[in-house]
């Protein structure tokens, strides 16, 4: 896969209804996203029963219940999972997930997942990092709520177990759902980039697509980003989520932003090749000049098209005379 790769991030915006998380799929691939990536858990290995629920997570949902309870509505089976996957085949999308333990890694990767995503809350777990790191295969790291010195403790333990530096991908991320604007840090992609030599990538929780257009810009390979089929509905993450006509203009604006990086070379583009001799100046009469008169700033001047002699060739034809007699505006000859 080239270029910048838009994950379009269901996670548990299904609800735990395989129809809806299908309709997700429908969503991504029409609005361009490269792929859709879901979260793979089981409530008894990831949260205790008495758990709380982080602040945003009370927002509709049913206030009495645990994270433990909220989690269990929101499981996704094996063979969920290998429905979604067929179907993710059949819109020519890429189907991720993230695995919260190592069993679920485990899992998806025995149904023939080749991208493992860890997500931000697993960044200082030991073990599932060297069973991740074990795999070798390339690997997204979220790094929400981390220190630089996390990240590259992180990074040390996924390489030295086994995952290069190069199959590595580190995300920028802030896990507040909506994200302030001021607590975003885009400048982060350059210091992790910078630091850590790896390539880097945005996920985002802030309200709106300005931001993740914004991170590609300044270097982002990978851009993350939530979406619903409405916000209006009951569940954790729907209201810091990207409608389906919001995901498809993040979507065509990061396209955009992609091709307008380019490759960096400054030389005239195809675009603006006719503008160039009708934009730039020539030298041309001032005033008639008869032949064999010498050239000076007093009978030269400088004016559009740029079909002649170039200004910048001014010092070179001050010392020179007019081959022929010239008339106002005609261009000077040499």
């Amino acid at each position: 896969m080239k270029g910048i790769i838009v994950i379009a991030e269901a996670g548990v915006n299904h609800n735990g209804d395989i129809d809806l998380a299908k309709q997700l799929i429908d969503v991504a691939a029409e609005a361009g996203a490269d792929v859709i990536k879901f979260q793979t858990f089981i409530a008894d290995r990831l949260a205790t029963r008495h758990a709380p629920k982080a602040e945003y997570q009370y927002h509709g949902t049913r206030s009495r219940e645990t994270q433990h309870d909220m989690l269990h509505r929101l499981e996704l089976t094996s063979e969920m999972h290998q429905i979604l996957i067929d179907h993710c085949g059949k819109r020519n999308l890429e189907f991720l997930s993230t695995g919260f333990d190592t069993e679920s890694v485990d899992m998806l990767v025995a149904m023939g997942i080749d991208r493992i995503k860890i997500p931000s809350g697993e960044i200082t777990n030991l073990p599932y990092l060297r069973h991740v790191g074990q795999l070798g295969k390339p690997v997204i790291l979220s790094t929400g709520m981390a220190t630089l010195d996390e990240i590259g403790r992180a990074l040390e333990v996924l390489d030295t177990s086994g995952t290069p530096r190069e199959y590595l991908t580190v995300l920028h991320c802030n896990t507040a759902y909506p994200t302030p604007m001021e607590d975003v840090n885009l400048h982060a992609l350059s210091t992790i980039k910078k630091t850590f030599g790896v390539k880097v990538g945005y996920s985002d929780h802030t309200v709106g697509i300005e931001v993740p257009v914004a991170a590609v810009a300044l270097g982002a390979s990978i851009i993350e980003k939530h979406f619903t089929l409405d916000r209006l509905l009951p569940g954790p993450d729907h209201r810091a989520s990207l409608e389906p006509g919001e995901l498809a203009a993040m979507v065509s604006a990061i396209r955009n932003i992609e091709m307008a990086l380019g490759n960096g070379i400054k030389k005239p583009s195809p675009s603006e090749t006719d503008n160039k001799a009708i934009v730039r100046k020539s030298l041309v009469a001032a005033r008639p000049i008869r032949a064999g008169e010498k050239y000076t700033k007093d009978n030269v001047t400088v004016k559009r098209p740029g079909t002649g002699i170039s200004p910048m060739c001014w010092d070179d034809v001050m010392e020179l005379s007019a081959p022929r007699d010239l008339q106002p505006d005609d261009f000077i000859e040499l």
